[in-house]
Formats: C-alpha cells, structure tokens, sequence
C-alpha cells in the first residue's frame, strides 16, 4: 500500500521532516516515491510547505496519509 508519511531528517534533538510518498513496505527512512512537502516544527510557529496539487494528486491515485500527515495536509488546505 502507498502511504503519505513523515520522513525524519535533521541533527539529533532538531527533528525536520519530509512529507513524502512511499510504499508502506519500506523503511520510515528509507526509499521514497516522491517528496511533495516540508514540515519543521522547532521554529514557532511550525514551517509547513505543501504542494497542494502534488498531494491530492497521490490522493486520488490512493495513497493514504498517516494521521498525523492528514491532520497537517488539513492545515494546509490540500484536504
């Protein structure tokens, strides 16, 4: 199943993530479909950069986002 998901990068205790898709399969890490956002949540208020268009497209191809990846496509207004 394809998922959008949280990729974690950046140093230790300074956590920033990629919004990517990915097979549910590989590792959180790990290989990736496509990266279609950032999310930085250490500034405040949090950074969030989405490509709107790129993540309802996924979306209707049926991949599905992690809860938390959903709740921050929402604020974003791609759902």
């Amino acid at each position: 199943m394809v998922k959008i998901r949280l990729r974690r990068m950046g140093a230790k205790k300074a956590p920033f993530y990629r919004i990517v898709v990915a097979d549910s399969r590989y590792p959180r890490d790990g290989r990736f479909i496509e990266e279609i956002g950032t999310y930085n949540p250490t500034v405040n208020p949090a950074e969030l950069k989405v490509d709107v268009d790129r993540a309802q497209a996924s979306i209707k191809t049926g991949a599905q986002p992690t809860d938390t990846v959903r709740d921050l496509l929402k604020k974003s207004g791609a759902i």
